[in-house]
Formats: structure tokens, C-alpha cells, sequence
């Protein structure tokens, strides 16, 4: 496992752990205008899921990768909150604000591939 799938491999369990939802890994490395060569996309059910998932992903990764990120942003409002890894880009979205930015039809020419929700 390269360190790219391991990251996205932590950044999945930790959205996963607090019941994140509808996660979407976009794959823009083929994209030279795009702002990362990943994202990944998911959405929480609460203002506080929200927050508390992105939380979890920068707690995760820091205990388990010692990766800090390089930025965040979006905890005064919690309808959309960007953690920025670099090479990944964590967008954590309440529902209606993930339909707005529709960010998968955004990058519609890149590679997308949907997460199976766990149940």
C-alpha cells in the first residue's frame, strides 16, 4: 500500500467511525487545473456530525500517520468543512450544501467512485 491509499485508507475508517455517509473518493490526478489530486467527499446527518467528523479524520490521522494538515477551514458555519492533506482534499458536507457545490458533477471528467455506506 502506497502512502496515498494509506491516507485514504485512515481518512475513510475516520468518516466511517462517526457514521459519515455517501463518501466519494474523486480522483483528479489526470486533471492539472484541479486543486489536489484527490478529493474525498462525504456528508454528515448534524452540524455536529459534521464537525466532529472532521475532527476525528485530523485526530486519526495525527495518532496514526503523524500527518497534520496543512489546512482547514469551514467550523464557524459546519455545513462545509475542507481539511487540505495536500494530495488530499476532505470535504465533509451537510446534505443540502453537497448538493449545492455538487462537486462529483464539478469534476465530472474525473475518476469516481462511490464508498458503499455502512449499515
Amino acid at each position: 500500500m502506497n502512502i496515498a491509499d494509506n491516507l485514504n485508507t485512515h481518512i475513510i475508517d475516520a468518516i466511517q467511525d462517526l457514521k459519515g455517509t455517501n463518501i466519494t473518493i474523486v480522483d483528479l490526478s489526470h486533471i492539472e487545473s484541479a486543486a489536489a489530486p484527490m478529493f474525498i467527499i462525504a456528508q454528515g446527518s448534524s452540524t455536529m456530525n459534521v464537525a466532529a467528523i472532521a475532527d476525528n479524520i485530523r485526530e486519526k490521522l495525527l495518532e496514526n500517520l503523524h500527518v497534520k494538515p496543512y489546512n482547514y477551514d469551514g467550523y464557524g458555519t459546519d455545513q462545509w468543512i475542507i481539511i487540505d492533506y495536500g494530495s488530499v482534499m476532505v470535504h465533509i458536507f451537510m446534505p443540502e450544501a453537497r448538493q449545492r457545490y455538487n462537486l462529483e458533477e464539478l469534476w465530472s471528467d474525473a475518476v469516481i467512485t462511490d464508498i458503499p455506506n455502512l449499515d
